[in-house]
């Protein structure tokens, strides 16, 4: 297949171009571009499509990436990419305060693993965080990310949750992701701050997520627990394009757009599919439940088309990739959750 992917330069470009919709939405931008916790999984290629976008629309406005930096390597390879970088701990107050102003905002900051025997320390980054942030970029059009965890698991015939089904989260990870939206609708309420919440479930590309989850453990043996049946996806490329065009669908209070793929896929299923590519059986633990962590994209799919890229190419990239020893991220989604403990 010509359409493999071999290499992680590749992979960048990809999922950093951007899609004709993106750049002519970005050329509405009347400034610079801040991007809040860009050095997370899908910071880095979210600010670097934000930053071809810009280019290809002709502006000359700032893609201005914010993040404590520990990898000195992210920082740089955004820096050559056209990124301006910010070092900053956003949980301290005057650091944020010093913040360069912006046109937009894009805050992709959160804390999910790690939050059993830390819980205070999420709920600092999930809710007291954002009020931060929103304090600080008060009246400037923010788009938020946030989580399907926020919502209750549904039946799998459902068709997933919709915008409309009232919160309702699993676990204190998912209520802190709640109380990130509550604090930025406070102050968009307040403020009058157009803002939009992203709530995602789940991105996928080669490096981490949900097929390359289960690609490995089909590949390595391991053995896969289908208790969690059915699951929603999203190519990354697709969910960052999504992102920059969310900016300008602002509203107060906060608009909502449940982001993921359209379809929900059996995960016994896709179990199956990586075992044909990759010559290996399956190894399966449980019985599927009757609920599972569902998103209904309709409002999104609506608003911004159908995904460019769908899970029928995606899975034989993770498939080759897996096949040729393609670095990983080691950044589990632990999609297979019930209980809301990560």
């Amino acid at each position: 297949m010509t359409d493999l992917i071999h290499t992680e330069e590749d992979l960048e470009e990809r999922l950093s171009r951007p899609s004709p919709e993106a750049v002519r939405d970005l050329s509405r931008l009347k400034g610079d571009l801040v991007i809040l916790g860009v050095g997370g999984k899908m910071g880095p290629t979210l600010a670097r499509m934000a930053r071809r976008a810009i280019d290809e629309a002709g502006l000359k406005h700032a893609v201005i990436g914010v993040a404590r930096f520990s990898d000195a390597r992210s920082r740089a390879s955004l820096e050559s990419a056209g990124v301006r970088t910010v070092p900053c701990d956003l949980l301290d107050r005057t650091q944020v305060l010093k913040l360069p102003d912006a046109a937009a905002v894009i805050s992709a900051v959160g804390q999910k693993f790690g939050t059993t025997g830390a819980e205070s320390a999420t709920w600092a980054t999930n809710a007291y965080l954002p009020g931060l942030i929103a304090e600080r970029y008060r009246g400037v059009p923010t788009m938020a990310f946030s989580t399907g965890n926020v919502y209750p698991l549904v039946p799998v015939t459902s068709g997933g949750a919709t915008e409309e089904l009232p919160p309702g989260p699993v676990g204190e990870y998912a209520q802190s992701a709640l109380g990130r939206e509550r604090m930025f609708e406070y102050v968009s309420r307040r403020d009058g701050t157009p803002t939009t919440l992203y709530r995602l479930n789940y991105a996928v590309e080669l490096r981490y997520g949900i097929l390359l989850e289960i690609a490995l453990k089909v590949w390595n043996g391991t053995p896969l627990d289908v208790r969690m049946g059915y699951v929603n996806v999203l190519w990354q490329g697709d969910a960052n394009a999504i992102a920059l065009r969310m900016l300008f669908l602002g509203e107060t209070p906060p608009r909502i757009f449940n982001v993921t793929g359209m379809e929900t896929l059996s995960v016994r299923d896709l179990a199956g599919r990586f075992g044909e590519l990759l010559g290996r059986k399956p190894v399966l633990e449980g019985k599927e439940a009757d609920t599972a962590l569902l998103s209904n994209a309709s409002r999104a799919r609506d608003a911004f088309g159908p995904p460019r890229v769908g899970v029928d190419q995606v899975v034989p990239w993770v498939a080759h990739w897996v096949r040729q020893g393609g670095r990983t991220l080691n950044k589990p989604s632990h999609f297979e959750t019930r209980d809301g403990k990560f």
